[in-house]
C-alpha cells in the first residue's frame, strides 16, 4: 500500500503516470486557490489566527508545488528514465502530503477551534472536493494518494469525534467511508486505464509485426476488397504502383490504377488488359509485365470469397538468364555483336527474299580487318588485344548506325552487310566513316596507341550472289588493300589493278605538278577571340589537276610522302607562306604544316631558316604546326628540330590535340607555344554539356602550362558564344571567320577584319558579318 508504483508497474507506464501528476499546473492552482479562498473567508468571519495560518499556509505549499511542476517541465524526463521519475515522484509526494494536511488541519481547526457552523461547513465541502480532485489527479500513484487520504482522513474524523455530538460522529463514519472508497475508486480507474494502454500497446506490436512482416517481403503484396479498392499494399508494392502512376492508392480502385498507366505507358496496353481480365475473373493466374526501364515484373492473382490478393514479383534476373542464354547461341561473347552462325542466317534469309521480290537495288558487304593486330597482342598482351577487339565493335556501330548489320567473323576481321542500297549510292562514304571510327587513338589499361583498319567492299546487283560469292569477293578487295598499304578501302571491280594504276599515275603528275608549279595555297584565317582580329593564317596545299580535277590533301599528301616528294612539298609551302605574309600586317603570322616523314628525310632545320631569308619574314611570324602522329613516328629527332626553331623565335603548335595518343608527355617534354585543340572537340558543344565541359578543361590545361589556344572547327555563332563565355581559348580557326582562301582573297579578308575590330561594337558586328556573308 505504500510501496512505489515503479515496482509494481513497467517502465515506461510508471514514467507516464508520474509525468501525469505533473502535468496540469494550472488545476493543480485552481484547487489549491478555491482552498486558499475558503480558510481566508472562514478566517475573516470568525477572526480565528489559526485560520489565517492555514490559509497562509496553503499560499506557501502551492507555491512550491508549482515551482516543483515547473521545474519537472524543464527536466524532460526520457520515457523510461525510472530513476529520474522516482525522484520526482518523492517530490511530489512531500507536497502532495502537505496540501492533505493542511485540508485536514483546517476541518480539525473549524469543528474543534472554531465554533461558527459556516466554517465547518466550507471546510468539510471544499476538502472533499479537494480530494476528489487528488483521486483525479493522483490514481495512478497509490502510494501518494493514500498517505493523502489517511492524512485528511485522520484530521477530519479526529475533529468531527471531538465535536462530541451524535451528529458528528455520525459525519465521521460516512466521511471514513467516502475516503477509503476513493482508494478503491482510484485503484479501479487505475486498472482499466491500464489494461486499456495495455491492450492498444499490444495492438500496436501486432500491427507493426505485420506491417515489418509484410515490409520486409522480397516481393510486392496488395490486397483489394469486394469493391475492387486497395485495402492493403506492402512498401514494394507502393514502389511498383508509384512506377505505374503516383500518388497513394490505398482505397483507390485497382482497375484505375492499371487503365491510368496503360493510359500513360508505363505498361504495355495489352499487357494491363490481360492482368485486369484475371483479377475481373475471380479466379487465378499470372502476368508478366514489362516496364519502361526493362524491368520485368509477374503478378500473381490469387482469389478467395470477396478478396483478391495480387502478388508482385521482380523477375528481372530470371528474363535476363533466358536472355544471356539466347544471346550467347546468336552473338559473340566478347563483342556482343552476332556471330557468324547468325549473322550467316541473317543475311541468307534476307538474300532469299530479294530474290523473291526480284530487287534491282545493290547488296553491300564489307569485311574489316584491324592492321597489324598480331603485333598488339604480341607486344601487349591478349587482354589488351581483347579490348581493342570490344572498341573497335562498338567504334564500328557506332559509325554505321542501324542500317548495317555487322558481325564478328573471328579472330580480328569483322563482317558489314546492307542491302537495298540505291544504286547511285556512294558507298565509299560508309567505308571511309569506319577509317575515321578508327583513327582516334585507342587507350587501353594506361596503353595509348594506334590501330587502324583495312576494308575489302563487294557491291553487287546480282539476285545470284549468294553470302560465299559476296564474302570472297570482299576477301579479295581485303587482300588487295592490305598489299596497298593497309588503312584503306578497297572495293571489288573486275580489274583490281584500276586503283594501283590511278596510284601509280598521281606518284609520276605530283613530281611534274611539284616541278611545274601546279600546286597551289590557300589561307584560313585564325582570329583573336577577344578583338576579333586575325592573327594568324595557317597555309593549306591544293592539287587541281586538268584531267582529274581537285585532288584531295588526303590523297596527294599519302602518295607524297610514300614517294619522298612531301620536303619538296613541304619546302615550296614554306617558300610560298612566307612570301605572302609579308604582304599582311605586322601582327599577322602564317602557319605551316610539317609532315612527320620531314622529320627523317629533311632537314627541316634549313628549310625554315632558307624560306625565312628569303622572304625577309621575321621569325616570330612564322608558326610551325606538327601533329602527334609526327611526334610519335619520329620523336628523337623531331624533339631535337622543334628546340632549335623554338629558340629563333619561331612558334611551335601542336595540331589536332586530342586525337593522337600520348599528348600530356608531349606537353611537357617539347617546346610549344600553341595548342590547336582538334575540331572534334568543337563539334557538339552546344548540344552535350559534356563536350562543352572537355573543351573548357583542355583549353584551361593549355593555359596553365603558358600555352596559346586555339580551338579549330568553329562553324556557328552559338559555337562561338559558347566558347567565349565558357573556356580560355585565345584564338579560333573555322568556317564561321571563313574558308580557306587564295592569297588575294585572305588578304582582302585580314584587312576587313581589322578593319571590323576597330570599329565600335555595333558596327564591328555588322563588320563580322559581312564577313561571314
Amino acid at each position: 500500500m505504500l510501496t512505489s508504483a515503479r515496482k509494481s508497474m513497467p517502465a515506461i507506464d510508471y514514467v507516464s503516470i508520474v509525468k501525469s501528476v505533473y502535468k496540469d499546473r494550472r488545476a493543480m492552482v485552481m484547487g489549491a486557490l478555491a482552498c486558499v479562498l475558503g480558510v481566508a473567508l472562514t478566517a475573516f468571519k470568525t477572526g480565528s489566527p489559526v485560520l489565517w495560518g492555514i490559509a497562509a499556509g496553503f499560499v506557501l505549499v502551492t507555491a512550491y508545488r508549482y515551482v516543483d511542476m515547473t521545474l519537472f517541465a524543464r527536466a524532460k524526463v526520457g520515457p523510461t528514465d525510472v530513476e529520474a521519475a522516482s525522484r520526482w515522484e518523492l517530490r511530489a509526494t512531500y507536497g502532495a502530503v502537505l496540501f492533505a494536511f493542511l485540508a485536514g488541519l483546517w476541518c480539525f481547526a473549524s469543528l474543534v477551534f472554531v465554533d461558527d457552523p459556516v466554517a465547518e461547513l466550507l471546510s468539510l465541502a471544499i476538502t472533499v472536493s479537494c480530494m476528489v480532485g487528488i483521486v483525479t489527479r493522483n490514481f495512478g500513484l497509490d502510494r501518494l494518494l493514500t498517505i493523502q487520504l489517511i492524512v485528511a482522513l485522520t484530521l477530519i474524523s479526529t475533529g468531527l469525534v471531538l465535536a462530541n455530538t451524535p451528529y458528528h460522529w455520525f459525519l465521521a463514519f460516512v466521511m471514513f467511508i467516502i475516503l477509503v472508497s476513493f482508494r478503491f475508486l482510484a485503484a479501479d480507474v487505475r486498472a482499466v486505464l491500464l489494461t486499456a494502454v495495455h491492450s492498444r500497446v499490444e495492438a500496436s506490436r501486432l500491427a507493426s509485426e505485420l506491417d515489418t512482416a509484410l515490409d520486409t517481403m522480397q516481393h510486392g503484396l496488395c490486397m483489394l476488397d469486394a469493391n475492387g479498392l486497395v485495402a492493403v499494399a506492402n512498401d514494394r508494392a507502393e514502389l511498383v504502383f508509384a512506377g505505374f502512376v503516383g500518388g497513394n492508392w490505398t482505397g483507390r480502385p485497382f482497375s484505375a490504377l492499371i487503365s491510368a498507366a496503360a493510359s500513360r505507358g508505363t505498361i504495355p496496353q495489352r499487357a494491363a488488359a490481360r492482368l485486369l481480365d484475371t483479377v475481373n475473373a475471380g479466379g487465378g493466374g499470372k502476368v508478366i509485365l514489362r516496364l519502361p526501364d526493362s524491368q520485368y515484373i509477374e503478378v500473381t492473382v490469387s482469389s478467395q470469397q470477396d478478396r483478391t490478393v495480387l502478388l508482385f514479383e521482380d523477375i528481372t534476373e530470371r528474363v535476363k538468364s533466358e536472355e544471356r542464354i539466347n544471346f550467347m547461341a546468336h552473338y559473340d561473347s566478347l563483342t556482343g555483336l552476332p556471330n557468324r552462325a547468325f549473322f550467316t542466317e541473317q543475311v541468307e534469309a534476307d538474300l532469299e527474299r530479294r530474290r523473291a521480290s526480284q530487287a534491282d537495288d545493290l547488296t553491300v558487304l564489307m569485311i574489316v580487318d584491324i592492321d597489324d593486330f598480331k603485333h598488339v597482342n604480341d607486344t601487349l598482351g591478349h587482354l589488351i588485344g581483347d579490348r581493342v577487339l570490344v572498341e573497335t565493335s562498338e567504334r564500328l556501330r557506332k559509325a554505321l548506325g542501324k542500317i548495317y548489320t555487322v558481325a564478328r567473323l573471328g579472330g580480328d576481321e569483322f563482317i558489314v552487310y546492307r542491302s537495298g542500297v540505291p544504286r547511285d549510292a556512294d558507298l565509299r562514304t560508309d567505308a571511309e566513316l569506319i577509317l575515321e571510327a578508327m583513327s582516334p587513338a585507342f587507350n587501353i589499361m594506361g596503353e595509348v596507341f594506334s590501330s587502324n583498319a583495312s576494308i575489302g567492299l563487294v557491291a553487287s546487283k546480282d539476285p545470284i550472289d549468294d553470302l560465299e560469292a559476296l564474302m570472297i569477293k570482299a576477301d579479295l578487295a581485303l587482300y588487295k588493300a592490305k598489299n596497298g598499304g593497309k588503312s584503306q578501302v578497297q572495293a571489288f571491280h573486275d580489274e583490281m589493278d584500276t586503283e594501283y594504276r590511278y596510284r601509280q599515275r598521281l606518284k609520276a603528275e605530283l613530281k611534274l605538278c611539284i616541278a611545274e608549279g601546279g600546286l597551289s595555297l590557300v589561307y584560313q584565317p585564325i582570329v583573336d577571340l577577344r578583338t576579333r582580329r586575325v592573327v594568324s593564317c595557317e597555309a593549306l596545299a591544293r592539287w587541281n589537276h586538268p584531267e582529274l580535277g581537285v585532288i584531295p590533301p588526303s590523297v596527294f599528301i599519302p602518295v607524297a610522302e610514300e614517294t619522298g616528294l612531301i620536303s619538296e612539298v613541304s619546302r615550296w609551302v614554306l617558300a610560298s607562306a612566307t612570301e605572302e605574309c609579308r604582304t599582311w600586317p605586322d601582327d599577322v603570322s602564317v602557319s605551316v604544316n610539317i609532315s612527320a616523314r620531314d622529320f627523317r628525310d629533311a632537314d627541316v632545320t634549313q628549310m625554315v631558316s632558307n624560306a625565312l631569308a628569303s622572304s625577309g619574314l621575321a621569325p616570330h611570324r612564322l608558326e610551325i604546326e606538327v601533329t602527334e602522329t609526327a611526334l610519335i613516328d619520329e620523336r628523337q629527332s623531331a624533339t631535337h628540330i622543334l628546340s632549335q626553331l623554338a629558340a629563333q623565335g619561331i612558334g611551335i603548335a601542336l595540331d589536332d590535340f586530342g586525337t593522337g595518343y600520348s599528348s600530356l608527355s608531349y606537353l611537357h617534354s617539347l617546346p610549344f607555344s600553341k595548342l590547336k585543340i582538334d575540331r572534334s572537340f568543337v563539334m557538339d558543344i552546344t548540344s552535350n554539356p559534356r563536350s562543352l565541359k572537355l573543351l573548357t578543361n583542355v583549353a584551361q590545361l593549355g593555359k596553365d602550362i603558358n600555352l596559346a589556344v586555339t580551338a579549330e572547327g568553329v562553324e556557328t555563332e552559338e559555337q562561338l558564344a559558347l566558347i567565349q563565355d565558357h573556356t580560355a581559348v585565345d584564338q579560333i580557326q573555322g568556317y564561321l571567320f571563313g574558308i580557306p582562301l587564295p592569297a588575294r582573297e585572305v588578304g582582302e579578308l585580314v584587312s576587313r577584319m581589322t578593319r571590323a575590330a576597330m570599329q565600335p561594337a555595333g558596327k564591328a558586328d555588322h563588320g563580322k558579318r559581312a564577313v561571314n556573308s
